[in-house]
């Protein structure tokens, strides 16, 4: 993370009351008494001064510098749109900065902070995952990938879970087509997550139940196949086997060809 100093008092004042004017101060004075007020986690007052060189010497410096330390006050505070707002117009402004990478990290750690229960919808959780995949395609050898890299396969768990919630739903309603759709999201675009085992289960149960039992024992066979330890292919294979088949393989069918690339073939 980006650490220097800032400069500049900020001019708050009550819209029935006259402006308080702060005299002119060295930049790096100004910035200096930001940092000091951020040390001692006093953030409002930290962003007034930031803002203070922002506005006092735009083109110097330490002007760049208080922007990005004024998102990062705000991101401190919880303040997460004002932090965004703060690290767009960092980005805006100075493109080519060796800290344009740690303020896109903000923005998408702000988008990651605000990631729901499973329950509710998941739009913020798709936010953060495009804004960490900025991260991760625009500066890859940086820490901040590293760390972009981890929270996004937080971010796709959140959102594999999502959809097992979904399917189960359907599964429970008896709506197999409906929940077979869900668990494919799983086993098609999350298939790294921890969701991915038991969604070969459960289109195993879903297939068996519509009778596609070619398709049941595909998705058996491919669970047995990358995960013969789980206690999902222990369930799969007793499922099939109560129909008086065994876990199959058919290299045709969607299951197969979507594991190609993770263990299969």
């Amino acid at each position: 993370m980006m650490g220097a100093s800032l400069g500049g008092c900020a001019s708050w004042f009550d819209t029935n009351k006259e402006e308080t004017v702060f005299p002119d101060v060295p930049a790096e004075q100004r910035y200096n008494e930001g940092l000091t007020l951020m040390a001692k986690e006093e953030y409002s007052d930290a962003i007034v001064r930031f803002e203070d060189v922002d506005r006092q010497h735009p083109y110097s410096e330490w002007a760049r510098k208080a922007i990005l330390m004024t998102a990062y006050a705000y991101y401190l505070q919880g303040k997460y749109e004002e932090c965004i707002s703060a690290a767009r117009r960092y980005q805006s402004l100075h493109p080519g900065s060796e800290d344009a990478a740690y303020a896109q990290y903000l923005i998408a750690q702000s988008y990651f902070d605000q990631i729901p229960d499973i329950s509710r919808d998941q739009m913020r959780t798709q936010r953060a995952m495009d804004q960490l995949e900025e991260v991760v395609r625009k500066w890859p050898n940086t820490e901040y990938a590293v760390s972009a890299k981890k929270k996004l396969e937080i971010a796709r768990d959140q959102l594999a879970g999502k959809e097992m919630m979904v399917g189960r739903y359907y599964l429970e309603q008896r709506n197999y087509a409906g929940a077979i759709n869900r668990f494919k999201v799983v086993v098609t675009r999350y298939q790294t997550t921890r969701h991915v085992e038991e969604a070969l289960y459960r289109l195993t149960e879903a297939y068996m139940a519509l009778g596609v039992i070619s398709e049941a024992q595909t998705s058996a066979a491919v669970l047995g196949y990358n995960f013969p330890d789980s206690s999902w292919y222990k369930d799969a294979y007793k499922l099939v086997q109560s129909r008086g088949v065994n876990p199959q393989m058919n290299e045709q069918s969607w299951i197969a060809k979507a594991f190609k690339g993770f263990g299969l073939g």
